[in-house]
């Protein structure tokens, strides 16, 4: 494929699909989402950080900041304790947020003529959001299908059915700057080490042996 599209939030699991990416494609666009989540700025940080270390051609960041006018997600909602739930869809879900994500995306690929959309969605990661499975992102290559005029566009998800040790390895194994990532829910200066999302990652980097370079609170 030549030209892509990488929906790029400054976590892990984006930096290293934006990674394959450019092994897979020549010509690289990324996307950044600022929707009044906790950490905006830091993972804003990371965004540029990570574009200036992969020279896309282009990268743009679009201002959803009335996912936090809404509501209904502790990610945008500080006043919402992020809590963990062994069943059912835990509240850091923000209401089809991938949905929306990759409507941006698809309307700037139908005016680049891109071939494809990145996005670096991942099962394990997604607690029980309905909108990181297989099946949700085959309906939304339906939707393209049926909605617009590049019907070659296509939606790439090369993480999605790995384990995170298995992104942390990948990630080594292309040399991406984990350090310019940032996957903490609630810090920006030092990641907290104890939010789910931070779990998952410490989880991940010591299962692969591997030292996580990101800073972190209490030298976790």
């Amino acid at each position: 494929m030549n030209r892509a599209i990488v929906l790029l939030s400054g976590g892990m699991d984006s930096l290293v699909t934006a990674a394959i990416a450019a092994k897979q494609c020549d010509e690289l666009y990324f996307l950044h989402f600022s929707y009044g989540q906790r950490t905006c700025a830091r993972e804003l940080k990371s965004f540029q950080a990570i574009a200036q270390h992969y020279q896309p051609i282009e990268a743009k960041v679009v201002d959803y900041s009335w996912f936090s006018e809404i509501g209904g997600s502790a990610l945008t909602d500080s006043s919402l304790e992020i809590t963990q739930q062994p069943n059912g869809i835990p509240n850091s879900y923000v209401p089809f947020r991938n949905a929306t994500l990759l409507c941006a995306a698809t309307a700037w690929a139908e005016v680049l003529s891109a071939q494809a959309i990145y996005i670096g969605a991942v099962e394990e990661d997604s607690s029980g959001y309905p909108d990181c499975r297989q099946s949700f992102f085959e309906a939304f290559a339906r939707v393209i299908q049926e909605g617009t005029a590049n019907t070659d566009l296509k939606i790439m998800t090369p993480v999605l059915h790995h384990s995170k040790k298995e992104i942390v390895l990948l990630g080594k194994s292309l040399q991406v700057p984990f350090n310019l990532s940032w996957s903490c829910y609630t810090s920006e200066d030092k990641a907290c080490g104890e939010c789910p999302s931070c779990l998952l990652r410490l989880k991940a980097f010591a299962e692969a042996g591997i030292t996580d370079p990101i800073p972190y609170k209490d030298n976790k």
